[in-house]
């Protein structure tokens, strides 16, 4: 067969299993479609797939097929990242700086602070750390992955429940996009290289003086328009970052968050997304799953995932607690807010992929890091849907 037919199999394989998966057992309540989507990708990856059945998965996922699939996981990423950054509403977290600013806080810090114990202890043994990981990188950055909120996931769960649009929806919004730049900026000082200091100087200061020009630009463009030079300038940041050893993500993060989000037209930004997940955010769910490995044992794995799992969602669980008494929130008010920001899922996931893509950490780390998200995210619903019909009044709640 050709390569073009290999291909189209893999794509086959892609969106039908999970589609199918997610339709007959109904398992939306627990597990929307873009977690079984990266379930699936674990399994079709070479720790399951690739150890049961070697010659089928060498077949369907060799060289040539892999290589197309990360072509486009990288674009989709890119793109899904600039959007969180277009959709961050900085004006509002000001408005409310201090209650944000407080929550946001201590979401953050004390899931970052147990995170980092985690990792000290999963160091005791080898095989968490890649080859151009430092401890305090390798630290830093699993910590950093305890405290992450999956703002694009959040985002759809909130939907789903319908407090998107009230003001609990808007609340977790602001302490979310608060967490989302602190996580950004922390990727940068753990990719900080000395040897390529000046060039990563020279990035910042380029992409400050091409910022007022294209912010300039936008203001002047009729609104089609916007969307072409916004991916141009996703493409161009994109590459400066990646050429700077920041990685491309932190360039796709950058593009989307010096944009206005009220330069592009809401409805439209969310069909955007929308269209992104169906028909491109699967192959990344996949070649996701293709880095994931076994390489310590299946029990070190999934127990170093429980671990990770207990310090993330403990630690966001007691910061938001600890907020919630400081800004004297009502009875099980923080326990909502709490569940909803340990949600973890695509952030989380691209943040473990950058540490991989750049050694820091291995692809064991990395699968128990995956693990870790998938149960953090399916718990989000079961948890946070009956402690909402019990306090009717919060989801209008300002804060």
């Amino acid at each position: 067969m050709t390569t073009t037919e290999i291909f189209l199999i893999a794509l086959l394989i892609i969106f039908s299993v999970p589609w199918l998966i997610w339709r007959l057992f109904r398992t939306d309540h627990y597990a929307p479609l873009v977690v079984i989507q990266i379930i699936t990708g674990i399994l079709l990856g070479p720790g399951v797939l690739g150890a049961a059945f070697p010659d089928y998965y060498a077949f369907v996922f060799s060289s040539p097929v892999v290589s197309a699939l990360n072509g486009i996981a990288w674009w989709a990423v890119m793109i899904f990242v600039w959007i969180a950054g277009i959709e961050l509403d900085l004006k509002q977290a000001w408005a409310k700086r201090a209650e944000t600013g407080t929550t946001a806080a201590l979401a953050l810090i004390v899931p970052l602070v147990f995170g980092s114990l985690a990792a000290m202890f999963m160091l005791t043994t080898p095989g968490w750390a890649g080859p151009e990981g430092q401890p305090w990188q390798v630290i830093l950055g699993i910590g950093m992955a305890c405290a992450v909120t999956a703002l694009p996931i959040l985002v759809l769960l909130m939907e789903k429940m319908d407090i998107l649009r009230q003001q609990l929806g808007q609340r977790v919004l602001r302490y979310a996009s608060l967490d989302d730049i602190a996580i950004w900026a922390v990727m940068a000082l753990i990719l900080l290289d000395w040897e390529r200091l000046g060039r990563q100087g020279g990035f910042l200061i380029a992409f400050t003086a091409a910022t007022w020009a294209v912010r300039a630009l936008m203001r002047r463009v009729a609104g089609a328009d916007r969307w072409y030079i916004g991916l141009i300038w996703l493409a161009a940041c994109g590459l400066a970052a990646d050429w700077a050893g920041l990685h491309f993500m932190v360039g796709a993060f950058l593009a989307g968050a010096v944009l206005d989000s009220e330069w592009f037209d809401r409805e439209r930004m969310d069909q955007f997304r929308d269209h992104i997940l169906l028909a491109v955010m699967p192959v990344f769910f996949l070649s996701t799953g293709l880095k994931t490995e076994w390489g310590v044992g299946g029990l070190m794995v999934f127990g170093a995932a429980a671990l990770l799992l207990v310090a993330a969602v403990s630690g966001k669980l007691l910061g938001i607690h600890i907020a919630g008494r400081l800004l004297k929130w009502e009875k099980g008010e923080a326990s909502i807010i709490g569940w909803l920001l340990q949600t973890k899922a695509l952030i989380m996931i691209i943040f473990a992929n950058i540490l991989l893509d750049k050694q820091i950490i291995t692809n064991t780390t990395f699968t128990a890091l995956l693990l870790m998200a998938v149960a953090s995210t399916m718990l989000t619903t079961p948890f946070v849907k009956p402690a909402l019909a019990k306090l009717k009044g919060l989801a209008t709640k300002s804060g």
